[in-house]
């Protein structure tokens, strides 16, 4: 077995044999490993660590929760933290979402959306609808409700037999399409997919349409024309069928607002949240929904589906102090600004570095695609794992960025680039100087491997 910085094998598994250094202590954004060295969080985790690490407010929010309770079965009571949390995300929400469910984490919280909006129609006497239609490429889980929605080919084949299969429509990929449309009829021409394939499952099946305002790692930040968010919430209004939004990585102000919603001015039927919920300080995740259509699910025999840490006293009090730390210390406009402000950075780096394609993203979730071509978008040949391997680079310099594979999981390169939206302008050159440094590295490789 690998051994660690401690000289001690690892009882761990996760999803690989590869191991990384032992953590010793991390401060807003930058980590520190057992041998002194320094990593710049350009990734906040997974998207996650929004307002950077050790707040020293959220830790003496969940000491003082700790000091009063630190669980509460919610059969059994009721909590003030979680209470006070769900006042405030429905404040917060667009339009008519006001009721809250508490969860663990993204999946979790798009489970619930699914399982309340199946109980809604059966509620309401629509119990011919089940089929919920998402977007390929396109992550929302890895239980196997949520994973039976997403569009990653190598996390979803392996259980394709287990689950029932949900049928998908194109992701709005315009910055691939070579066509003489508009980036509004684009948008508008991705958009009327739905419509096509609600039409094909027949309108009376189909439950609901699942889509992240913002891509995540599937797509890499992704976004799509104006055109095409209206467009969506309309014929999802013409057909009956219940929008929900995946604001699992955009939620929390990732984008520059709090729910990336905003943005468009669009209400979803139903919203999941987690990641930055609680930015890491403790497991979170809620999802937020209308009382027109929890009311009829709680009148109809209750809502069938909780986990054992909903509504956590500690979880929800750090998600308490985390939004207090967003709200006094600006970070949605700072998310804004310096999310403005990096992406041109990053769009900087295509005149030095041909092999990036596309740089895309809104606020501080960016993302870069490496591709063998530019003007054809042509991928660079799997088998040289171009991303990972700028991942490791990177690692080695002190920067820490994240990387999926962009055309469905198995060919593909992007990179994500998503600092705690507490960055400052001079702690942006800690990103930039060794991300440099690393394409130079990378692009000398794959031209070696005639790559590119």
């Amino acid at each position: 077995m690998t051994k660690t910085g401690h000289n001690r094998e690892s009882r761990l598994f996760y999803q690989s044999r590869s191991r990384r250094p032992v953590i010793d202590h991390a401060k807003g954004v930058y980590m520190w490993d057992v041998n002194g060295q320094r990593y710049i969080d350009a990734s906040s985790g997974a998207m996650v660590s929004n307002i950077g690490h050790s707040d020293p407010r959220v830790l003496a929010a969940m000491q003082a929760q700790m000091e009063r309770a630190t669980f509460a079965y919610r059969l059994h009571f009721e909590n003030d933290a979680a209470e006070t949390l769900a006042w405030r995300l429905a404040e917060r929400a667009p339009g008519d979402l006001e009721r809250v469910f508490f969860v663990s984490g993204g999946s979790e919280a798009v489970e619930s959306c699914l399982k309340l909006a199946r109980q809604y129609t059966l509620a309401i006497g629509q119990a011919q609808r089940s089929k919920v239609i998402s977007r390929f490429p396109s992550y929302h889980g890895s239980t196997l409700g949520a994973l039976a929605i997403t569009g990653y080919t190598p996390m979803h084949a392996p259980f394709a037999p287990m689950m029932v299969d949900q049928p998908k429509i194109p992701a709005p990929t315009c910055y691939l399409d070579r066509d003489d449309l508009s980036n509004h009829d684009r948008g508008l021409k991705y958009a009327n997919m739905l419509e096509a394939e609600i039409l094909r499952q027949g309108p009376e099946t189909v439950l609901a349409f699942i889509m992240e305002p913002v891509g995540g790692a599937a797509t890499g930040a992704l976004v799509a024309p104006d055109s095409y968010y209206q467009r969506i919430r309309d014929i999802c209004d013409q057909y009956g069928v219940l929008l929900i939004y995946d604001e699992v990585m955009t939620g929390a102000g990732r984008t520059g607002t709090y729910f990336a919603a905003e943005h468009w001015n669009i209400v979803p039927d139903i919203l999941a949240v987690s990641k930055g919920l609680a930015a890491g300080y403790a497991p979170l995740g809620a999802m937020i929904a209308p009382d027109r259509i929890v009311s009829p699910v709680l009148d109809h025999g209750g809502f069938i589906h909780g986990y054992t840490y909903a509504g956590n006293p500690i979880a929800c009090a750090a998600g308490n102090a985390v939004l207090d730390v967003i709200e006094q210390d600006g970070l949605l406009e700072n998310a804004a600004s310096s999310g403005m402000a990096l992406k041109a950075e990053l769009t900087k780096l295509m005149a030095s570095f041909p092999f990036i394609g596309d740089v895309r993203g809104k606020g501080l979730l960016l993302a870069l695609e490496l591709v063998a071509n530019r003007n054809t978008m042509e991928p660079i040949a799997p088998q040289h794992m171009a991303a990972a391997r700028l991942v490791d680079i990177a690692y080695d310099k002190g920067l820490i960025i994240y990387w999926r594979r962009t055309r469905g999981g198995y060919r593909g390169d992007h990179i994500m680039v998503c600092p705690p939206l507490t960055i400052t302008p001079d702690q942006l050159g800690d990103i930039l100087d060794p991300l440099r440094n690393a394409l130079t590295q990378l692009e000398s490789e794959l031209k070696q491997a005639g790559a590119i």
